[in-house]
């Protein structure tokens, strides 16, 4: 799939939003991408993230991880895709953790998969958990690369399925037509 055919999904969808948004990342933004009513059409979400999946199917991996609640669906879908076992974290006292009786195994290569990425926070929350239990992340992939080139190093390959550039504020220097609008936060808190 080419990167304009995934827009025109997001967009067919009502995925791609327009407005005043508040970012995780706490950066504002004009457009938001709310995978989740893209994903929600099950024969869309098994294509794009078979598309991702091919774009990180010559890593060498044991399993997949996601941060929940945004990469639970795109991190099931790429393992299915894989073949290949899928955990994820979930929040806990405002911070990710592994429940449910998951483990990672000494030397358990990862992929980390989420659904966007702005400025990896979530990620890197994902990579810690992974490396504090003596696993290893051999690639981090996202649906959507929003960062513009801006994200940390994480210490492994970084790849995204789209990669966009829309305009993000700070809080404090919002242009006034963003700032005359209150902004909403439609994502996962």
């Amino acid at each position: 799939m080419t990167q304009e055919e995934i827009i025109a999904l997001f967009k067919q969808t009502h995925a791609l939003l327009d407005g005043h948004f508040l970012l995780r990342s706490g950066l504002h933004s004009r457009q938001f991408f709310q995978c989740a009513i893209l994903l929600q059409h099950t024969t869309i979400a098994a294509r794009v993230c078979a598309a991702l999946a091919e774009k990180m199917a010559s890593i060498q991996a044991d399993s997949v991880i996601s941060p929940a609640l945004g990469g639970l669906i795109v991190g099931h879908e790429v393992a299915r895709a894989l073949g290949k076992r899928h955990v994820f974290a979930e929040k806990e006292e405002g911070r990710l953790v592994l429940r449910r009786g998951f483990t990672i195994a000494p030397g358990e290569r990862f992929l980390v998969l989420e659904d966007v990425v702005t400025r990896g926070g979530r990620v890197q929350e994902t990579i810690d958990i992974v490396r504090d239990r003596g696993g290893a992340v051999a690639a981090v992939g996202t649906l959507v690369d929003r960062s513009g080139g801006n994200i940390p190093d994480f210490g492994c390959p970084f790849i995204g399925l789209v990669q966009l550039n829309p305009e993000t504020f700070e809080p404090d220097n919002l242009p006034p037509d963003l700032a005359a609008t209150p902004a909403v936060k439609p994502g996962s808190k």
